[in-house]
């Protein structure tokens, strides 16, 4: 098969200008024929060593260039230029490298310009660059009238290319691997060094008999030649590989990528949002594959190590809790023993004491005693492998749909799996011959009970073993081997991974499962991957930018050539982790990665609003209009300073009306629309929106608080009494109540990706399936699990479970059952305490005041977000209240506002009343004086009738007016401060 490629498509063509057009002015060599006139005339300039590139325009047309062509494509401009240095942006999958290409055929059909380094970081970027350059070349000779050129990797050996480079007359290509390059480049200028360090130079920058005693640097040098690094973000990382490519002498560098961290005179920029929109890539959906919570087996998983204070690791392991084991991190040094760290959960008992701990990077582990070894990521007693099974399982499912979907359209569909250990997919026995690991297993497994389904039956005809493969580096016995990407053996198996890929888009071509070690994914490229799976058992340090990258390009048919169709350019990512911290994790790395700003206008976001003069003519904006525009909305309390979207922008109220200067006014639906675009329901909470909370000393002081404290301060005790057979019935009342215990599970939740300016959203369903998992071998004691849950008698227990009928679930999930029998006794007893409470006052035992000036003293820092600012400082200790709800919020207005209030304070989280279910905290205490003075103490709630609101929260809401009116308090319920009597 021949890759086709469309010459017509508007955004490349606008990539491709962007660059053309910073050179505006340069003179113009009308053909490569006239390479006299081009010397003459300034596109190119003869030396004694070759003829090189010559830019005769000078700083100030460039900037001018420049801006005007950022202005044009939505660009912040620059006030000065940033050196001879250019970037384009353009999003994975978009065809940056065919970017790049054209426009080098263009910047010669242009300017005559001959010479053109492409700096590369990898050798899996480097085999992608050669095989675009071969796959393009007949295109680009179609279009650039068979413009002869030549091309060649930089190698140290072979330095006649080198001279061939300078001294040619047609357009020369070379392709560097900056790791390769960069060893051959001196530690400082060659001008500062000796005679005797000029000597040990490596043979680049050596003189060279074979060369006229010429260094073969100057040639590269002499050529002037323009340098196209591709990842500038992985290219020009240390002072060394930026002094190798300024030691090429490049007439002017240009920098393509979609992440780019300096983005020196920014040209073109196609981020994701604009690919999305466009449809230029693939839409992303996500299968996410997700176990229930299962506390039957000791669970450990080793997160991390650290040796900066002591040696210790970062472990995950079930420990007990108040309502159930949870999933708790903990750090965990030798000698520890889990039994004791999970609040002693029996599971922990035997095995669990952590004998070593080793923090050698790339080789850290934790061993307990009787030799369990966990490496980083690494779990032991969870659901990895019935996770990853399930994985596996989606993943030949959602290839099979996509198959029978595109039966008869000539489009082949491709899966790839990355794994990050050979053994699991593939085993290489004594005998030499090899067999399946648990991962080919369970593929070949998962193959064979879906394609036997009518629906799938005959759907590929081929043979399970032929449609799946693994791509993996070698050692010297031909064994397949884990690698770390970046290694000699790795660079034969980028170079087979780019050769195959034609052969892989053959639909005739079995091959359509593809695994490959994790380390080598940044070589996969294939633009008919429509399914992307991780299987990591160790800690993976890849982003979901990456992983995604694999499959973004839009697919080939039969022909070559690109498919447009929404319907069936859809990637899915098959994931273990909930589909919305996926979305969450992407939106973080595309902010992080492009600086997008999620939800923040920026100044020049108005730029393309259309104006109509009183003529009727219409103009844009313009940049320098849209921030007068952008300034003016902060002046009014629309935007903060850093563009985000404020309360006080509200175009949903009805009585809303926008202010702005009477030179944008008749823009105001289209600047509400601009700013609407931004606006995002699921928007992630911006940690640098916060403030510390000012602490007020003289509030404090004063008689109101002082005496307000006196009366709420004092610590109180609970008794309780009940009869064991009424606990017996309650309790048997709740357990027939509780659903039917079910074997834990694998859920799988399909959902499609919406990624606008907005921000990255996860939240439109496609589809739901869930398998059960195995079920337990070993049972647990119940009734010593029991008896620490509830401390009642075994006799007791024992007695419930015999009568409640419902043994049996045990066995399906031993923990799920322990912990619902367990929650409904213990809400039973709860029941019956609550009915006889009574409280008394601990003589000598209250809160300390002194504990919110400690407070003060820490910093006490908030969420801007959930903040009400205090008007009248002197009624209020700080000068911000955080609050909940809106309840809350307009509770504490309405405080600050009445005049009738002299004082008033949230109550702090440690102010906690005991309860037999738990700590209460009452949310206010204030004091008011009409007639005389009254204090109060109120919980705020959305209603006053207790049948709306939970259980539990009418039960510590009871407790509590128990407490206040044992110290004679004034506590009640309201929704409004209009409800409290003063």
């Amino acid at each position: 098969m021949k890759l086709k490629f469309d010459p017509s498509l508007q955004y490349q063509q606008d990539a491709v200008e962007a660059v053309v057009g910073a050179f505006a002015g340069q003179p113009f060599a009308q053909t490569a024929a006239m390479a006299f006139q081009s010397l003459q005339i300034g596109g190119l300039f003869q030396t004694e060593l070759g003829m090189g590139n010559r830019l005769t325009l000078g700083d100030d047309e460039i900037l001018k260039n420049v801006q005007a062509i950022q202005e044009a494509n939505d660009i912040e401009k620059v006030a000065a230029l940033a050196g001879r240095e250019f970037s384009i942006e353009m999003e994975t999958g978009t065809g940056k490298t065919y970017v790049y290409l054209r426009t080098i055929f263009e910047l010669n059909k242009v300017y005559g310009f001959k010479k053109f380094i492409i700096v590369v970081p990898s050798v899996a970027i480097r085999e992608g660059v050669l095989k675009s350059i071969e796959v393009t070349k007949e295109h680009f000779q179609t279009l650039f009238d068979k413009a002869p050129f030549d091309h060649f990797v930089y190698d140290s050996k072979r330095l006649g290319k080198v001279r061939q480079f300078a001294s040619s007359n047609q357009i020369q290509i070379m392709v560097i691997n900056i790791q390769s390059f960069q060893k051959d480049v001196a530690d400082k200028d060659l001008g500062d060094m000796t005679e005797d360090e000029l000597k040990k130079l490596n043979v680049i920058n050596r003189e060279n008999d074979r060369m006229s005693g010429r260094r073969p640097i100057e040639f590269i040098q002499a050529a002037n030649p323009i340098v196209i690094i591709d990842e500038p973000q992985s290219v020009d990382t240390t002072d060394k590989s930026r002094r190798a490519i300024r030691n090429l002498n490049p007439m002017a560098t240009l920098r393509y990528s979609a992440t780019h961290r300096n983005p020196y005179n920014l040209l073109y920029k196609l981020d994701p949002i604009k690919a999305y929109d466009l449809r230029l890539v693939k839409r992303i959906e996500v299968a996410s594959v997700r176990s229930d919570d299962n506390f039957n087996d000791a669970y450990v998983k080793l997160l991390s190590t650290d040796n900066t204070n002591g040696i210790r690791a970062r472990i995950e392991i079930h420990k007990k809790g108040a309502s159930g084991p949870k999933a708790t991190k903990i750090w965990v040094k030798q000698g520890d023993d889990l039994f004791v760290k999970s609040d002693e959960r029996e599971t922990y008992r035997n095995g669990y004491i952590v004998q070593n701990i080793d923090c050698t990077p790339g080789a850290e582990y934790v061993e307990f005693n009787q030799g369990r070894i966990l490496e980083l990521g690494q779990e032991a007693g969870g659901q990895a492998d019935d996770v990853m099974k399930a994985q596996v399982y989606e993943t030949v499912e959602q290839h099979l749909k996509k198959e029978r979907a595109l039966k008869g359209k000539g489009i082949k569909v491709l899966s790839l799996f990355f794994i990050d250990k050979v053994a699991n997919y593939r085993v290489y026995n004594d005998d030499g011959t090899t067999s399946l690991g648990k991962i080919g297993q369970w593929f070949e497994e998962a193959y064979r009970e879906l394609t036997a389904k009518p629906i799938y039956k005959g759907l590929i005809p081929f043979e399970v073993s032929d449609v799946h493969n693994g791509y993996f580096s070698q050692d010297k016995q031909g064994h397949a081997k884990d690698t770390r990407g970046n290694t000699a053996d790795d660079d034969d198996t980028y170079s087979l991974i780019m050769r195959e890929k034609e052969r892989l888009l053959d639909p005739n071509v079995a091959l359509r499962f593809i695994f490959s070690h994790s380390a080598l994914r940044e070589g996969w490229d294939n633009p008919n991957v429509f399914q992307i799976c991780t299987l990591n058992e160790s800690q993976s340090v890849e982003k979901k930018r990456q992983e995604i990258g694999r499959g973004l390009r839009l697919p080939v048919n039969a022909a070559g050539e690109r498919v447009h169709n929404e319907t069936v350019n859809r990637l899915t990512v098959i994931a273990n982790e909930s589909y919305e911290e996926f979305a969450r994790t992407l939106q973080s790395e595309f902010e992080e990665d492009f600086g997008i700003q999620f939800g923040r206008v920026e100044k020049i976001a108005f730029a393309k609003l259309l104006r109509r003069a009183e003529d009727g003519t219409e103009s844009v904006l313009g940049q320098d209009e849209s921030v007068k525009l952008w300034t003016d909305l902060v002046a009014n309390g629309y935007l903060n300073a850093t563009g985000d979207i404020l309360e006080k922008f509200d175009p949903k109220n009805p009585h809303f009306d926008l202010k702005v200067p009477a030179a944008f006014a008749g823009l105001k639906a289209e600047i509400v629309d601009e700013i609407n675009r931004k606006l995002f329901k699921n928007r992630i909470v911006n940690a640098r929106d916060r403030r510390e909370l000012k602490f007020r000393k003289e509030v404090q002081l004063s008689p109101e608080f002082q005496a307000l404290w006196d009366k709420i301060k004092h610590r109180t005790r609970y008794r309780v009494t009940f009869e064991t057979a009424d606990l017996i019935d309650k309790a048997l009342a709740r357990i027939k109540l509780i659903e039917p215990i079910r074997a834990p599970r694998v859920a799988t939740t399909v959902v499609e990706v919406e990624i606008t300016d907005a921000g990255v959203a996860a939240d439109k369903q496609i589809a739901t399936r869930v398998r059960d998992m195995e079920q337990v071998k070993v049972l647990p004691d119940i009734l010593a699990f029991l008896q620490k849950e509830t401390e009642l008698t075994r006799h007791t227990l024992a007695a419930i479970l015999k009568r409640s009928g419902r043994l049996a679930e045990f066995k399906v999930n031993p923990q799920a059952f322990m912990a619902a029998v367990a929650k409904e006794i213990s809400r039973a007893l709860h029941d019956l305490m609550l009915e006889g409470i009574k409280y008394e006052r601990v003589a000598g035992q209250f809160w300390e005041q002194s504990r919110l000036e400690q407070d003060a003293e820490e910093g006490i820092i908030r969420y801007l977000t959930n903040l009400y600012e205090v008007k009248h400082r002197e009624k209020a200790l700080f000068d911000a209240i955080e609050y909940e709800s809106e309840v809350e919020k307009q509770f504490a207005r309405d405080l600050d506002s009445n005049e009738n209030v002299k004082l008033f304070v949230k109550l702090p989280s440690w102010f906690k009343i005991d309860t037999p279910i738990g700590t209460y905290n009452p949310d206010w205490a204030f004091v008011t004086e009409r007639d005389e003075k009254l204090y109060f103490v109120r919980e705020t709630k959305s209603t006053l009738d207790n049948e709306e609101r939970r259980t539990k929260e009418n039960q510590k809401i009871a407790c509590g007016r128990k407490h206040f009116d044992t110290l004679g308090v004034d506590y009640d319920v309201v929704t409004s401060l209009a409800e409290v009597s003063f």
